[in-house]
C-alpha cells in the first residue's frame, strides 16, 4: 500500500550521538534515555531496540503506559525502565513485578507503593523526587521527616533506587541562579537523607541541558532526551557548546562539524504536477496568488501528519536537493509547494521535509523558526500511524 510519507531513522547517527554524550558524562555514569512522547516522536518501538544495539540498557518514561509500550520491545533482559510521571496505584501491581521503578512525589504514592509491595512480597522500586524550586511535582521540604520516618519504617517492601530533581531552564543562562540554587538545595537534601540512613543507588538530576550547561550535575545517572536524537536544547546551549567544541577541534586538527547528528529524516514523494497561470489562487481561500506561470506538487502530506497549517505560504521542502516554498494553505492531508525553477521534476520524485537530500537539509528547527514551536513539539507531533524504517 502507497504510504504518503515516512520516517528514517539512522543507527549511526544515534552511535555518534551516543559516543559523544557518554565522552561529555564519563564512563561510570549510568545513561537513561528519554523516550517518553513517543521516544520524541521516533517510535518508542524502532527506537528503543536500536539503542539497546547500540549499548543502552536504562530507559526513562513519563507514565506507565509508556512504560508498558517499552516493557513489550525491549530486547535486552537486563533493560531497565524508569517511570518519570504519572503510574496509577492500580498499576503498581504490574511495575512492581516486571522490576520498573518510578518517581514518589507525595506521601500517598509512597504508602501505595509500600501496601502493594507488603501484598506481593517484592519490593517497590522507587525515586524519591524533591521539589528544589521547579514547582511542579517533588516532596517538599516540610514533608521530609515523615517521608524518611515511613522509608525506615518500611525498609523490607521499598528499594531507593534514586533521589531526584528537574531544573527550571537549565538550557539558558537566564535561568543560572535559579538552577545554582537548585543545584545547592538538592546536594543538601540527599545529604539530610544520608544522615537518616537513606542512602539512594542513584543521585540523578541531569536531562540533556544540564549535562551540556552544567556538569557538576552530572551524578550517578543522566536522564538525555533531545540531544540524542541530535538536537540542541536550545540555539543558546548550541552556541556555547560549539564554541568549546571549534576549540577543542583546532587543537587534533579535525574537520569542524556539528558533534550530534540527527537521526530522523522524513520523506514523501510528489503526488501530481499542475500548470497554474499568473494571477491565480492556489488552494483554500487567496492565502497565495500566483505571481506568473508557476509549476506547482502536490505533496500527500499535511497537518494531519504532523506538517503544520503554520507552514502554509513560509514552509519549505526538498525536491531535487532544492528547496520548494510551500504556496498556498498546508490542509489536512496534502500540500502545494513551487516547483518552476526546480527542472526535470515529475510525479513520485522523492520529497524530504526533514532531513538532507543532496547538498542541502531541513531541519526540525526551521519548523520551529517559523512557528513558534519547540523543536521537542514538533517531534512529538509527529503521528504515531507514520511508518517508521531503520537505516544505517
Amino acid at each position: 500500500m502507497f504510504e504518503p510519507s515516512f520516517i528514517e531513522i539512522s543507527k549511526s547517527a544515534l552511535e555518534n550521538n551516543l559516543k559523544y554524550l557518554r565522552k561529555r558524562i564519563g564512563d561510570d555514569v549510568v545513561f537513561s534515555s528519554v523516550i517518553k512522547g513517543n521516544a520524541y516522536g521516533h517510535g518508542i518501538e524502532h527506537f528503543l531496540p536500536i539503542a539497546e544495539e547500540c549499548g543502552v540498557n536504562h530507559f526513562s518514561v513519563y507514565s506507565a503506559h509508556e512504560a508498558l509500550r517499552a516493557y513489550r520491545c525491549k530486547q535486552n533482559k537486563d533493560t531497565h525502565i524508569m517511570i518519570m510521571g504519572i503510574i496509577d496505584n492500580d498499576e503498581l501491581e504490574w511495575a512492581i513485578e516486571k522490576g520498573i521503578s518510578f518517581f514518589v512525589y507525595d506521601p500517598g504514592r509512597v504508602k501505595a507503593a509500600i501496601e502493594t509491595s507488603k501484598n506481593m512480597g517484592l519490593k517497590a522500586r522507587i525515586h524519591i523526587e524533591l521539589e528544589t524550586g521547579f514547582h511542579r511535582t517533588g516532596f517538599e521540604e516540610g514533608q521530609l521527616d515523615s517521608l524518611a520516618e515511613l522509608i525506615n519504617d518500611n525498609k523490607d517492601y521499598i528499594e531507593i533506587e534514586g533521589i531526584c530533581t528537574h531544573y527550571a531552564g537549565a538550557e539558558s543562562i537566564s535561568n543560572y541562579v535559579r538552577v545554582k540554587t537548585q543545584i545547592e538545595k538538592f546536594n543538601e537534601q540527599v545529604e539530610w537523607f544520608s544522615d537518616k540512613g537513606i542512602v539512594p543507588k542513584y543521585r540523578h538530576t541531569a536531562c540533556s541541558a544540564a549535562v551540556l550547561n552544567y556538569p557538576e550535575t552530572i551524578m550517578d545517572l543522566v536522564r538525555v532526551g533531545i540531544a540524542q536524537y541530535g538536537y540542541w536544547p536550545n540555539r543558546e546551549t548550541y552556541m556555547r557548546n560549539m564554541k568549546n567544541h571549534i576549540e577543542n577541534v583546532k587543537k587534533v586538527g579535525d574537520s569542524i562539524r556539528d558533534p550530534l547528528n540527527r537521526i530522523i529524516s522524513w520523506k514523501s514523494k510528489v503526488m501530481n504536477i499542475k500548470n497554474v497561470e499568473p494571477g491565480e489562487f492556489v488552494g483554500y481561500g487567496s492565502s497565495y496568488l500566483t505571481s506568473r506561470s508557476e509549476r506547482l506538487a502536490g505533496v500527500p502530506v499535511g497537518y494531519a501528519h504532523g506538517f503544520s497549517r503554520s507552514q502554509s505560504n513560509v514552509g519549505t521542502v526538498l525536491i531535487h536537493g532544492q528547496r520548494a516554498n510551500v504556496v498556498g494553505y498546508v490542509n489536512m492531508n496534502v500540500m502545494m509547494v513551487d516547483i518552476t525553477d526546480i527542472p526535470d521534476v515529475k510525479k513520485d520524485d522523492e520529497v524530504v521535509m526533514v532531513g538532507y537530500q543532496g547538498d542541502d537539509s531541513i531541519t526540525v528547527s526551521s519548523f520551529s523558526d517559523a512557528s513558534n514551536h519547540l523543536n521537542y513539539e514538533m517531534l512529538t507531533r509527529l503521528p504515531e500511524d507514520i511508518p517508521r524504517r531503520i537505516v544505517e
